[in-house]
């Protein structure tokens, strides 16, 4: 068979460029596969092989066009129909590949989209997990304010504790100096005038005792109430 095409090519020529694309891009959608199901690989896409496989397909189908103008030409009948079923059969697998490859995009299509589905809810987990750690941060930081003012509160009452102690020890400490005085005082023989003006002093004493301890007391509900 010596009938050309417009570019030269003889119908036979056509078939063998086409049967070996064939080979080519088969090869091409099993290479896809492959890599699809390794698990080293992860399942991912190739997309330059898609595009590679993509374009010997369309390559194959406009060489199945060119043939099938060409085997029309021919006078002869019997050649007209083996040409007619070569073409066909090329044209079949043409079209097998073309599905295999479109289902392959499609899989691949949803498996990029339950990878993406996953990178949100792990986004959303992540947010919520860091929206609960703030929360247990904020509780713990509550407990240990609530500590701190307990501790406080404890020396506060502890001080007040140490400066009543001291104020009722001082208290005893007069009472002995005024028994002390007045016992010295009768001894010597003062005047009554001189024993009024000791009791006066003590009774300014005892204010001032009270005083500072209400101050105390003023400074101890302060601090609590802080």
């Amino acid at each position: 068979m010596s009938m050309t095409t417009g570019g030269g090519g003889t119908l036979s020529e056509l078939y063998q460029t086409s049967k070996k694309t064939l080979l080519i891009a088969r090869d091409g959608i099993e290479r896809l596969e492959r890599l699809e199901n390794s698990t080293s690989s992860g399942g991912l896409d190739s997309p330059e092989l898609s595009f590679t496989v993509k374009k010997d397909i369309n390559q194959i189908q406009s060489l199945c066009a060119e043939m099938y103008r060409l085997w029309h030409s021919i006078s002869s009948k019997p050649q007209r129909d083996l040409w007619k079923r070569k073409v066909e059969q090329v044209a079949e697998e043409a079209e097998s590949l073309k599905q295999s490859l479109d289902r392959y995009s499609m899989r691949n299509q949803r498996r990029l989209k339950e990878v993406q589905e996953r990178a949100e809810l792990l986004h959303r987990a992540n947010g919520e997990s860091s929206h609960v750690l703030r929360i247990f941060d904020e509780e713990e930081q509550a407990r240990q304010s609530v500590r701190s003012s307990k501790r406080m509160l404890e020396d506060s009452l502890s001080t007040g504790s140490a400066i009543l102690a001291k104020y009722s020890e001082q208290r005893e400490r007069l009472k002995n100096a005024q028994r002390k005085a007045l016992d010295v005082l009768n001894t010597v023989g003062l005047s009554n005038s001189v024993l009024r003006l000791i009791e006066r002093r003590n009774r300014v004493d005892k204010w001032i005792k009270y005083m500072g301890m209400l101050i105390t007391l003023a400074v101890m509900y302060f601090l609590v109430s802080r």
